[in-house]
């Protein structure tokens, strides 16, 4: 009998994975009620896909090529490109409501560093929620797909072969239970490690964590994306203003009322996020504030173009038609992740990962906008098609240990060291910092998956002396002229960091 398939993870990566393994049996894992706490629902843009008659997959491949900041790896570029349009249109054959005109064209929204309007939208601001209400209906009449709410990974069990064998996996009560199978790792980002996220606080490198601690190895953890235009509310998460806004002529200004893009890039607003996440963290550091004003671009029209961005502005008091939004970076993707090839293989055998806890290549140092959902769909697909095709492993699988929890306290410490140190613009001597902080918190409460995510995440940014794409450094603002993925396991990462931290703390 063919082993499962356990997919951990229930957002737009882990539903379409799941789909397209049939006839392979499934066990989809999810911690929360399907439909909750996934990124994916929160997602406001759209899917970026060449769907508009100006414009052409490698057109969009160049875009992503460029935002990446020389570190993207152009074949998996290609794919995603060339791939973008067939996805959408599976996915709006599905029931997923993208916009589309009167003469039956896409409504297509232009964003940060494209050269062209690309972004498959839904009601302007509600794409991910639209797209997972469709998948969840979808997975919940597939019969080869058995879905277990309340049940997330903790570990993952050793095979005898070296590879993975399953998940030891944990119910919403702590009970634990040994799920023998090829596993799928789809549970998303770390954004929730910083005090300041548009992610559920609850995304803290689980995925990531998991596999290191297997032997795989982490590409390019160093690099996480900031959105520029969270709404500044003080809330966590943080509700984001969506960067179609900026599309659509909306401008940051500051409390004089000031343009103030137009000195930093020549794309002024949309310029490519780091450079502009990195204006507005400077604006905010000196005091002069920054505010997005779309009164005139949007103005009367925000409650039917953007209703997730006006209902939480006026939940603060603040109506958007009339009053520019406050806004601060908060840490929103990331570009790293387990390395995989391009169908999802992690270099374990048993091993897959999709979505934004995996790093296939196609982000490189900087994601360019309205990727990521993309890169869920078809780099999903691309490994249910490797699973369903590959031959069948008779392995024995060996006990695994659960993962140490990270008290609240400890976690909400961790959170804002990580904000101070690795967040918009990094200092070798902060790192090594941050370094000592998740040491004495390792030491105090184990192996808890925050803090494996968190060191990698330091040790990768301490070692890349330069400032490239998502990764600034004010002690290194060069960029070099070499330009080289972090490739590192978690053995690796502990062995460097005393000599990193020594060097870092001397600076």
């Amino acid at each position: 009998m063919t082993r499962p398939l356990i997919i951990a993870g229930a957002g737009i990566a882990g539903l379409w994975t799941a789909l397209h393994a049939a006839p392979r049996r499934v066990i989809l894992l999810t911690g929360a009620p399907l439909g909750q706490g996934a990124s994916t629902a929160w997602a406001q843009g759209g899917v970026a896909a060449a769907l508009g008659r100006d414009d052409a997959p490698d057109l969009h491949a160049a875009d992503t090529i460029a935002a990446g900041a020389g570190l993207v790896d152009e074949a998996a570029a290609h794919i995603l490109a060339e791939a973008g349009p067939g996805e959408v249109e599976a996915l709006y054959a599905l029931g997923a409501p993208f916009e589309r005109s009167r003469n039956g064209e896409w409504a297509l929204s232009r964003e940060a560093a494209h050269s062209r309007a690309r972004v498959a939208r839904v009601k302007g601001d509600q794409a991910g929620a639209g797209i997972l209400a469709a998948l969840i209906a979808a997975v919940r009449a597939a019969d080869h797909v058995e879905i277990r709410e309340g049940w997330r990974a903790d570990a993952l069990l050793p095979a005898s072969d070296g590879g993975c064998a399953g998940v030891l996996a944990r119910r919403s009560d702590d009970a634990l239970a040994p799920l023998e199978g090829d596993v799928v790792l789809a549970t998303g980002s770390l954004c929730g490690l910083y005090a300041v996220t548009t992610t559920p606080w609850t995304s803290q490198g689980q995925a990531l964590a998991m596999a290191a601690q297997l032997g795989a190895v982490i590409r390019d953890p160093e690099f996480v994306q900031f959105h520029p235009t969270a709404i500044d509310i003080g809330r966590d998460p943080t509700p984001l203003a969506t960067e179609a806004l900026r599309g659509e002529g909306a401008i940051l200004i500051d409390r004089s009322g000031r343009r103030f893009m137009r000195a930093v890039h020549p794309q002024a607003e949309l310029a490519p996020r780091d450079v502009v996440a990195r204006a507005v963290h400077r604006q905010l550091r000196t005091g002069k504030g920054a505010f997005l004003d779309a009164r005139a671009a949007v103005g009367e029209a925000f409650p039917e173009r953007f209703p997730s961005v006006f209902a939480a502005c006026m939940s603060a008091g603040i109506d958007p038609r009339v009053t520019p939004i406050p806004v601060a970076p908060a840490s929103h993707y990331h570009m790293g992740g387990i390395a995989t090839d391009l169908n999802g293989c992690t270099g374990v055998s048993g091993l897959y990962a999709v979505g934004e806890c995996a790093a296939p290549g196609g982000h490189g140092a900087n994601r360019l906008a309205s990727n990521s959902l993309l890169d869920g769909l078809v780099f999903g697909r691309r490994a249910a098609e490797a699973l369903r095709a590959a031959p069948a492993r008779a392995v024995t699988a060996e006990p695994a240990e659960a993962a140490p929890a990270l008290p609240g306290p400890a976690l909400q410490r961790l959170r804002q060291v990580m904000s101070a140190e690795a967040g918009v613009e990094r200092d070798g001597v902060g790192l090594a910092r941050l370094i000592a902080v998740i040491d004495d918190l390792e030491a105090r409460y184990g192996g808890a998956h925050a803090l494996v995510a968190a060191r990698l995440t330091a040790v990768a940014a301490l070692a890349r002396t330069e400032s490239r794409g998502a990764h600034f450094r004010q002690d290194f603002p060069q960029t070099d002229a070499d330009a080289r993925s972090t490739r590192m396991t978690l053995e690796e990462a502990r062995a460097c960091a005393p000599r990193l931290s020594a060097a870092g703390a001397a600076e």
